[in-house]
């Protein structure tokens, strides 16, 4: 987090939160659209299903690691921006689950008494 003294730090533009996450398969999607390249003709290129490659570009699938080193084989994106990628998108799901975020308030009570 940046800290600039006088300035509210959740306004620095560094420290905002997006209001709606993107998932990486937007991201992938935008790729994909930039080089020409069709979902099925990539699906087949890196040996996947269709309908795997669409998951994750509509988001109902996340990128692990092994969908991470052959997008990286293939389109020479780092495997490890895809990791990060993904890593903040589902960090800013959980956070934005109010009961999740509930209990881990709750947990957090419990952990200050020990």
């Amino acid at each position: 987090m940046i800290t600039i003294p006088g300035i509210d730090p959740a306004m620095i533009a560094n420290n905002l939160t997006p209001f709606e996450p993107t998932h990486p398969g937007e991201l992938l999607n935008d790729e994909l659209e930039c080089r020409g390249i069709t979902q099925a003709k990539f699906a087949k290129q890196i040996d996947v299903s269709p309908s795997l490659l669409n998951e994750i570009i509509k988001g109902k699938r996340g990128i692990n690691t092994e969908m991470a080193l052959i997008l990286e084989a293939a389109l020479g994106i780092d495997a490890g921006l895809w990791l990060n990628l993904q890593a903040s998108y589902n960090m800013q799901v959980a956070k934005a689950n109010e009961p999740f975020m509930a209990r881990l308030a709750k947990i957090r009570n419990i952990a200050a008494m020990l």
